[in-house]
């Protein structure tokens, strides 16, 4: 998935801050296409456990794909 990720990361930030709107823009320029920083970065802003951040992540990039 994060091949995807950073693969595609200029492409669809608008369509991560549609879905996840509480990341900013310093957000998403630190997370700049990598997994791991993307799943922390909805967790810590949505208050989520890793596995749920994770999987709602992954459903999204699967309906995007």
């Amino acid at each position: 998935m994060g091949n995807v990720l950073s693969g595609k990361w200029k492409q669809i930030r608008g369509e991560l801050k549609q879905q996840w709107a509480k990341l900013t823009d310093d957000d998403l320029d630190h997370i700049d296409g990598s997994w791991d920083r993307f799943v922390g970065k909805i967790q810590e802003r949505y208050g989520k456990s890793q596995a749920d951040a994770d999987r709602e992540a992954r459903s999204f990039f699967d309906n995007l794909v």
